[in-house]
């Protein structure tokens, strides 16, 4: 059979050529999308008196019966047509006949693609948003549960001052938080219409571009024909904000892999999201975390390869551009399943309150109070600071925590040491202390979880 642009060669393709250069492999998957903006189009090029009724309702018959086909799974895409406009339209001829040539009056396949991954881009940012905001109910959930859990807070992975549990979840919510408002701002620029624009320059037909993108529910259409099919920002940007989001569930995936290790024992996670060792029967993996974390680098290459695919190409299409839909599609499943797997394994794992609360009873996380205590006093806080560290010192040396020291041990270091030091270095009062705004004192906190509430509405 002959290509559907053959008319101008003499030669058939070369048969390497044709498995080369071919994308049906992968852009497949944008079939459904390439139906709805069929429909759009064909739709728009009745109104416009472009087709005629007739031709516009056997083609859009068509086009359903080929959508049908294609969920049911017995559609059948070939190599030789190249990509899923080319398949899609050599269905409908072989359906409906000659006149299935007619709906690619108007359009190219270059604002046909574009088309179909502004709609891909367009569901999978809204279902994205709400993933998202799915691990930031989870994180609330156990944050309610856990504003008075205390657990160390870490700085360079040393102990540095005891926190609510429900601060440090919170941290994540808030993370999330900007992800998702991202995502939601990336809409803006996803909502625009290539569809009309043609291969660069527009269409002498009388078409309705404003028509088409009402349709399929875009914002406004491209007011460059140009800009139209050689944009990729909005897939850019989808794979830049995927890297910040993947970056952050990286970071919490480590946590939750550090606190469930036996050198923390902070929490366990649900047997359903760990798996086992084939050699070491007593082993529990927090593989899922792991994974998480693991499918970072690929979500960052595919941002790193769009962007060099993008940097040399001149206006307007350009094969190359083939290039722009395995990364998003990769990164586009690979954020999917990492958010579906996030929410639940965060619902529930189990927080070892006893065992965080213990971890802040042996070490000295406590010592930058006795600083402020003595400054409080009217020391100065940098003579407190050093006062402090050598009280840290001397502990060690006596294999003894801050608690365990007498007053008279405190007193051989200043005479402004009193009894109620040991109420101020209680683990309780060090968190309630911190009741800044924003801080980790148990006050703030119940603010804080009062204000994710409102933001999740």
């Amino acid at each position: 059979m002959t290509k559907l642009w053959g008319g101008r060669f003499t030669k058939p393709t070369n048969k390497l050529v044709e498995e080369y250069t071919a994308s049906i492999g992968f852009d497949q998957k944008l079939a459904l999308q390439d139906i709805k903006g069929s429909l759009a189009h064909v739709s728009m090029l009745g109104e416009c008196g472009i087709l005629s009724f007739d031709e516009v309702k056997t083609i859009t018959n068509g086009l359903h019966t080929i959508e049908k086909k294609i969920v049911n799974g017995e559609a059948e895409f070939n190599v030789s047509d190249e990509d899923i406009h080319m398949n899609i339209e050599r269905m409908l001829i072989e359906e409906i006949g000659p006149v299935g040539g007619k709906l690619h009056t108007g359009r190219s396949r270059n604002d046909q693609v574009a088309t179909d991954m502004h709609l891909y881009m367009k569901e999978k940012t809204e279902v994205f948003i709400q993933q998202v905001e799915d691990v930031q109910t989870a994180l609330m959930k156990q944050a309610e549960q856990h504003v008075e859990t205390i657990i160390p807070g870490y700085t360079h992975l040393q102990r540095a001052q005891p926190i609510s549990f429900a601060h440090h979840l919170l941290a994540y919510f808030w993370m999330f938080e900007r992800d998702k408002q991202r995502l939601e701002d990336s809409l803006k620029r996803i909502n625009w219409s290539p569809l009309g624009a043609a291969a660069l320059a527009g269409t002498p037909y009388p078409i309705n571009r404003k028509m088409t993108s009402d349709a399929l529910g875009f914002d406004q259409p491209y007011p460059n024909s140009l800009d139209a099919v050689s944009d990729r920002d909005f897939i850019l940007e989808f794979l830049s904000i995927s890297s910040i989001l993947i970056t952050h569930i990286s970071r919490l995936s480590e946590e939750l892999i550090l606190w469930s290790s036996q050198e923390f024992d902070f929490i366990e996670l649900d047997d359903a999201f760990c798996t086992g060792s084939s050699i070491m029967p007593q082993k529990k993996n927090p593989d899922v975390p792991e994974l998480l974390r693991g499918k970072t680098g690929r979500i960052y290459g595919n941002l790193m390869g769009l962007l060099t695919l993008l940097k040399g190409l001149p206006l307007a299409y350009n094969k190359d551009m083939q290039e722009d839909k395995e990364g998003m599609f990769d990164t586009s499943e690979t954020l999917d399943g990492a958010l579906s797997l996030l929410a639940p394994m965060i619902e529930t794992m189990e927080v070892k309150s006893e065992n965080t609360r213990e971890a802040v009873n042996q070490d000295y996380s406590n010592a930058t109070d006795i600083a402020d205590y003595l400054a409080i006093k009217g020391l100065p806080f940098r003579q407190a600071h050093e006062i402090i560290g050598r009280i840290v010192l001397y502990a060690i040396q006596q294999n003894k925590y801050l608690l365990d020291l007498s007053l008279e041990e405190y007193q051989d270091f200043s005479p402004l040491f009193e009894k109620d030091i040991y109420k101020k270095l209680a683990p309780d009062q060090v968190v309630a202390a911190r009741n800044s705004e924003g801080g980790t004192g148990f006050e703030q906190v119940q603010n804080q979880l009062k204000l994710a509430k409102q933001t999740l509405g």
